[in-house]
């Protein structure tokens, strides 16, 4: 059979989740601060209005040079391509779904919401700082953890001076909330 009747694949082709980012949960919204929901935003942009244009146009002239199954640019522009999309389809199914919400509304309260930076220590005495961001936004090495996590799980609807239970693969932990604080609200001008 001729290669202009079968379907490129790759396995990853039928996975529309990008990133290896964790699934939301059944039925629940995609919970992101308005900053997260920009950059998201801005990536589909970004996605659809340049990237996307600029392969198809290379693909293309890469299929106007004739024989495909040895072109270069064609093969590797419609792998891209593909990635492309199945990105797009990714955000365009995150972003349907997404429930901006904006922490400073809590500011300067001590419980737990999503948004808030908390401070907290652990049986040991050691202490940490960990912010609930949303799942496609968080960056662990940043500090930020996923509102799904185990911590964020733990220590949401908490207030200042509680002591919370931590189920970890070792076993059930108990951690004090030491500090709560969420970003100041922007002054309207």
């Amino acid at each position: 059979m001729s290669k202009a009747f079968t379907r490129e694949t790759d396995a990853a082709d039928e996975d529309d989740e990008g990133g290896g980012l964790p699934p939301l949960p059944a039925g629940s919204k995609n919970y992101l601060t308005p900053a997260g929901y920009a950059r998201l935003r801005a990536e589909w942009q970004q996605l659809m209005d340049v990237e996307r244009p600029k392969i198809v146009e290379i693909v293309h002239w890469a299929a106007s040079n004739g024989d495909r199954s040895e072109n270069g640019d064609y093969l590797y522009g419609k792998k891209r391509l593909r990635e492309i999309d199945r990105r797009i389809r990714f955000l365009t199914k995150r972003l349907e779904i997404a429930e901006v919400t904006d922490p400073s509304v809590h500011h300067g309260k001590d419980q737990v919401f999503f948004g808030a930076t908390v401070r907290y220590a652990d049986a040991e005495g050691e202490t940490r700082c960990v912010t609930i961001m949303g799942i496609d936004e968080a960056e662990p090495l940043a500090g930020q953890v996923s509102w799904i996590s185990p911590i964020a799980r733990a220590l949401l609807k908490a207030r200042e001076g509680d002591v919370v239970k931590l189920h970890t693969p070792q076993g059930v932990q108990e951690i004090e909330v030491l500090e709560v604080t969420y970003p100041a609200p922007e002054s309207v001008r």
